[in-house]
């Protein structure tokens, strides 16, 4: 297994063909390989972490599959990138089912507020939040080479509520401002998907390639 690998983690819940296509496309020639194998996480250079779906689901499947050290390892020591559900299992307890996560990140996932879910002309927001929608960014390297108030394409009900703010690299407006980046140290996490976010997801896979924290 070549060193400079990027492994993209399959616990059976993830989006990992567009994913793992996306990071091909970016990746300069660094092999990029899909896999459940513990082994082979502890091996690659980086990590990137994506899910989809229930977040009691997913938990359940991490475990299962025998990849929940592997992850924590990763994300102490390797650049990690965590996708929708992956960045959200970063922190340490879920609306979602009233489940733990993985506790790497202070705080929490709640659901978007149904009061708050009206645009001014009172027509009502939908649930999930599915579509194309602007990121105000915090300075961070993964940025670079995007316009801050880009768009990048969404499909969430939950989203993360960070308990310290040095945390937060992204914010997006939903009915409710939300926090849809985090970083520290080797982690950056959004709740976007970049795989499916045109040219400037495509650049911040490419940051990802590169990045050196």
């Amino acid at each position: 297994m070549a060193g400079n690998t990027i492994a993209v983690i399959d616990y059976g819940m993830g989006n990992l063909r567009s994913v793992s296509k996306a990071l091909e496309h970016v990746s300069d020639g660094k092999p990029v390989v899909v896999t459940a194998d513990p082994a082979v996480v502890a091996a690659a250079e980086r990590v990137v972490f994506p899910g989809q779906g229930a977040m009691p689901d997913c938990m359940r499947e991490l475990d299962a599959r025998g990849l929940r050290a592997a992850v924590l390892q990763a994300a102490k020591e390797k650049p990690f990138l965590g996708i929708c559900v992956g960045e959200q299992m970063l922190f340490e307890h879920s609306d979602e089912g009233n489940v733990p996560a993985l506790g790497i990140f202070p705080g929490n996932v709640v659901r978007f507020p149904d009061d708050k879910m009206v645009l001014a002309n009172g027509e009502r927001l939908k649930v999930p939040h599915m579509g194309w929608n602007e990121v105000c960014q915090n300075d961070h390297p993964l940025w670079q080479g995007i316009d801050d108030g880009a768009r990048f394409y969404f499909v969430h009900s939950y989203y993360v509520v960070p308990a310290s703010r040095d945390l937060v690299m992204g914010t997006c407006t939903y009915g409710v401002p939300f926090t849809c980046a985090v970083g520290r140290a080797n982690i950056f996490a959004v709740q976007f998907h970049p795989e499916k976010s045109a040219r400037d997801g495509l650049q911040l896979l490419k940051n990802f390639v590169t990045w050196q924290p």
